[in-house]
């Protein structure tokens, strides 16, 4: 029998896992040549940095010569902040992907690349678990889905943002914008910097100056959180805004507020402020930032861009600096209330019990005997009878 390849892939669904932390991976039935079935798991972000491999090694197929002769499938890249939504919602791009990917032509579909990825591994064997964290949560797709793609998803297409004002490059990576020009979003990083593409161009471009299509785009954004996250300031910034904090390299702060253009509202002791996401990196990980810093700069702000003209009539929900500093003051109010509340509660249950722990049991009083004319006064017949 000659080299392996894959007849058919199919996509059963995705498997949430708990373990080392929570994650989740898509779940493929992979139909070999040689008749046999192996079941594989697979991450998003693997899928997609096999995705960007096989565009280089077939340039033409992928269109990055020509757009008109491009036969591999599209893939949108990972959003930041990927959840159970967006997993359960990809579903269907990724079946549609699998199809095609399948049924390119043998020098693609065949190639050790694509038989290499889907070939089974250790962990896919042997899954890595711990008994004392939750057992994975398995979610199949219905099987009607499975029988029409059509009924799963529409056309696999890239994300397509407008330009809101014109833009002008930098530097040899980045890609030049007017106003009204129309991109597709290859990649979404959260400094705030988006790789586009528009015909033949592609670079990275400022997220503030793009809108989706469909609306105002902060329901990409997570809520705020006045709990915070800790993080460590990379690399010193000089406020340049009123809202904007100043901060040295080593700094620790906590990010209460993550924003598509790459600048968050971070607190500093009780100071609040916008801060490049970019200097930034999480506390405790390991440094991956540095090279990154070197070669660009923080992204505009979206409150600084001039003459930006948005095509929706409902404008983006923004929130103000104030609710900001109001909100986490009082989260910050409230946990010292809690501590101290359980502090007085502790020194209260001490008290109480300190007195009655030193205090000896008192004996109860004998009440004294009555005299006979108030007995004769006040009780029945019977008890006069008795001291008569």
């Amino acid at each position: 029998m000659g080299d392996a390849f894959i007849r058919h892939i199919e996509l059963l669904g995705y498997e949430r896992r708990f373990f080392p932390s929570q994650h989740y991976v898509y779940v493929f039935l992979v139909k070999w040549n040689d008749l046999s079935e192996k079941v594989v798991y697979r991450r998003f972000t693997e899928i997609y940095e096999f995705h960007k491999v096989l565009k280089e090694m077939f340039p033409i197929e992928s269109g990055d010569i020509n757009i008109e002769n491009r036969i591999i499938p599209h893939l949108p890249a990972p959003r930041w902040f990927d959840g159970q939504r967006s997993t359960e919602n990809r579903q269907g791009t990724l079946a549609e992907y699998c199809y095609t990917l399948v049924n390119l032509p043998h020098k693609i579909s065949r190639c050790l690349h694509v038989v290499s990825f889907f070939k089974v591994r250790h962990d896919d064997m042997n899954p890595v678990t711990d008994s004392q964290i939750k057992k994975p949560e398995v979610f199949l797709l219905p099987k009607d889905s499975k029988q029409s793609l059509t009924d799963i998803t529409g056309p696999i297409v890239l994300q397509t943002y407008r330009a809101i004002a014109d833009y002008e490059k930098s530097s040899k990576s980045e890609m030049a914008l007017k106003a009204g020009d129309m991109v597709d979003i290859v990649e979404k990083s959260e400094n705030g910097w988006w790789f586009c593409q528009l015909k033949n161009k592609h670079g990275w471009v400022p997220a503030a100056y793009l809108e989706p299509m469909d609306g105002p785009d902060e329901s990409e954004e997570p809520e705020p959180n006045y709990a915070g996250e800790s993080y460590a300031v990379q690399k010193s910034y000089t406020a340049v805004e009123e809202d904007e904090l100043t901060l040295k390299e080593g700094d620790t702060i906590e990010v209460i507020h993550k924003l598509l253009d790459g600048w968050w509202v971070i607190r500093k002791d009780e100071t609040m402020g916008y801060y490049p996401s970019m200097y930034l990196q999480k506390a405790g990980e390991v440094n991956s930032v540095k090279s990154e810093l070197r070669n660009r700069s923080a992204p505009p702000r979206r409150s600084t861009i001039r003459n930006a003209k948005s095509i929706h009539k409902r404008g983006r929900k923004q929130i103000s600096q104030e609710t900001y500093r109001r909100n986490s003051k009082k989260y910050i109010q409230s946990q010292w209330n809690m501590q101290g509340n359980s502090q007085n509660k502790a020194n209260v249950i001490i008290e109480k019990n300190e007195p009655q722990e030193n205090k000896a049991k008192a004996q109860p009083a004998v009440p004294p005997r009555p005299s006979k004319d108030l007995i004769l006064n006040r009780c029945t017949e019977r008890t006069r009878r008795k001291i008569l």
